[in-house]
């Protein structure tokens, strides 16, 4: 079993550190530096088992998560591919051009990976995004079309690139911040950072059994 884990920054990349099993990359901020770095990866470095797209993610109403705490994706979601109506969002099915072999913008993350996960830790959906929430109302907006309880910005690229190569994918994030009013947000970077270690080595450790 060999690992490829794909970081946004540098600081996340060390955070996770070294293991013997996986390949850590800091491939970039968003959806494009997300999966040119995972492609390139897998075609380079491989062959891998598995891609884990693993850092940092801001709280999304509507939820009980916390500064700190760990979410582990049951599926990523593109908030933007789509287009804007008179009568509302639609996304690109309706449009006519999907995205892939799966709903929507929702990208499927493997079932046999998230069966992997620690119990202990919360799961739920992960939103993908340009633009990161720095109002109230973008924040509600991103929860209500997404119905997701976070937000990063490459999830879904890098788990949607491996797809695409056939290498299973899972998101995993720890949470740094509360999106919504800028001025109003409250950040721990380095907490969330200190987190991100013990769900990537427990996850890890499972395929040791």
């Amino acid at each position: 079993m060999k690992a490829l884990i794909i970081t946004a920054v540098q600081a996340e990349a060390e955070a996770i550190g070294h293991f013997s099993n996986a390949v850590v990359v800091a491939g970039g901020v968003g959806r494009t530096n997300a999966a040119a770095s995972t492609t390139r990866s897998l075609l380079e470095d491989g062959p891998f088992s598995m891609v884990i797209s693993a850092g940092i993610a801001g709280i999304l109403p509507g939820n009980d998560l916390a500064i700190g705490d760990v979410l582990i994706a049951t599926e990523c979601i593109y908030m933007e591919e789509g287009i804007q109506t008179p009568q509302g969002f639609e996304d690109m099915d309706a449009m006519g051009f999907p995205l892939g072999d799966f709903k929507g913008n929702h990208v499927p993350i493997d079932t046999a990976l998230l069966e992997r996960c620690p119990v202990e830790f919360q799961r739920g959906p992960i939103a993908t995004v340009a633009t990161c929430s720095g109002t109230d109302e973008l924040a509600h907006l991103v929860h209500q079309r997404t119905g997701s309880m976070a937000e990063a910005m490459e999830g879904a690229a890098v788990v949607h690139a491996a797809a695409r190569m056939d290498v299973p994918g899972i998101e995993i994030r720890s949470m740094s911040n509360y999106t919504g009013h800028r001025a109003s947000q409250k950040w721990d970077i380095a907490k969330a950072l200190g987190s991100l270690r013990p769900v990537i080595d427990a996850f890890l450790r499972s395929f040791e059994d």
